[in-house]
C-alpha cells in the first residue's frame, strides 16, 4: 500500500552537492522513520540516516556529517549530499523502516518495512 519513489540523482564532481528526494504514498506506520540507504557495486548495502515524526536523526559516521536528512510535511523525504566524495558514489535508497518503539536501530536492514526504486548517485574525481 505505502510506496516511495526518489528522484534527484546524478552525477557529479567531488565537491559537489546534490539533493535526494523521496515521495511517500499510503499511509505509513505513525511510528516509522524515514530513512535512506546506500549501496555500492560489490558492498553491502547500509543505512545512511534516519529521521522520526519527533524530528530525531541518526546518521551513519561515515558521512562525516556532510549530508543532512529532512523532511516537508509526512509525505516528502529529502537527503541532502554536501561536499561529495567517490566512495559516496552509489545507489540511494529511500524507505520507510521501524524505529525505537520497536526497539530495532533504523539503519539496519533488517529495519526496513517499505523501500523506494532507488536513485543513482555518481561522485567523480
Amino acid at each position: 500500500q505505502v510506496q516511495l519513489m526518489e528522484s534527484g540523482g546524478g552525477s557529479v564532481q567531488a565537491g559537489g552537492s546534490l539533493k535526494l528526494s523521496c515521495q511517500i504514498s499510503g499511509r505509513a506506520h505513525p511510528n516509522a522513520y524515514g530513512a535512506w540507504f546506500r549501496q555500492a557495486p560489490g558492498k553491502e548495502r547500509e543505512g545512511v540516516a534516519c529521521l522520526g515524526r519527533a524530528g530525531d536523526t541518526t546518521y551513519t559516521d561515515s558521512i562525516k556529517g556532510r549530508f543532512t536528512i529532512s523532511k516537508d510535511g509526512a509525505n516528502t523525504l529529502y537527503l541532502q549530499l554536501s561536499t561529495l566524495k567517490p566512495e559516496d558514489t552509489a545507489m540511494y535508497y529511500c524507505a520507510l523502516t521501524r524505529g525505537p518503539s520497536w526497539g530495532v536501530d533504523c539503519l539496519r536492514m533488517s529495519a526496513v518495512l517499505n523501500w523506494g526504486q532507488g536513485t543513482q548517485v555518481n561522485v567523480s574525481s
